[in-house]
């Protein structure tokens, strides 16, 4: 290539430095849109958003399963194990159901609380419902539902609180002892 060839080509060539601008204005431009996006105003042409919280009517276990979605940030949930964990807890409280529709509502009408705020929004004005949050939560996460001593375990080894280590940790397959026996002082011999 000749020198001439050469400059030509260098001219024609983007220069590194327009990349850079290039590059830093689609950021620029992309968290823009974030910020849009988060506080509302980012949706076109007036549409609602794709993500919307429309529970089915009711105290039921789709409308349960809704609440739990919500709550947790999960998109599933094991069909047996979602029908023992309704059933444990509509056992456990009498209230249940008439509190999962009343969740439901509540979270329609407040969707900008961030769902791990949920309970401390509720604790004031209807702490009978941050009370269902906390039971509907123990129940996914520890698989346990009840408060001692009748603690009833619905769920062990498929638990919550173990997803975000089971790649690293090995679930024991039996519970060996009482719920939190672990929590217990060790008596002195």
């Amino acid at each position: 290539m000749t020198d001439a060839q050469a400059d030509g080509a260098r001219e024609s060539a983007p220069s590194v430095s327009s990349r850079r601008e290039f590059v830093l204005g689609a950021c620029a431009s992309a968290v823009a849109l974030a910020f849009a996006v988060a506080a509302g105003a980012g949706l076109p042409f007036g549409a609602a958003p794709a993500f919307a919280f429309t529970p089915p009517a009711g105290g039921g276990l789709d409308a349960f399963l809704a609440l739990s979605q919500q709550l947790t940030g999960r998109t599933s949930f094991d069909p047996i194990l979602a029908k023992r964990v309704y059933a444990a807890l509509a056992k456990a409280d009498s209230q249940f159901t008439q509190n999962v529709a009343a969740l439901n509502a509540w979270l329609q009408g407040h969707a900008s609380v961030p769902s791990d705020t949920v309970t401390q929004a509720l604790a004031v004005d209807q702490p009978n419902l941050a009370k269902t949050v906390g039971a509907v939560m123990r129940a996914w996460y520890l698989g346990l539902v009840g408060d001692m001593p009748n603690v009833q375990v619905v769920a062990y080894e498929r638990a919550l609180m173990f997803d975000p280590v089971k790649d690293v940790l090995t679930i024991p397959s039996y519970c060996r002892d009482v719920p939190f026996y672990w929590a217990q002082k060790p008596s002195i011999t």
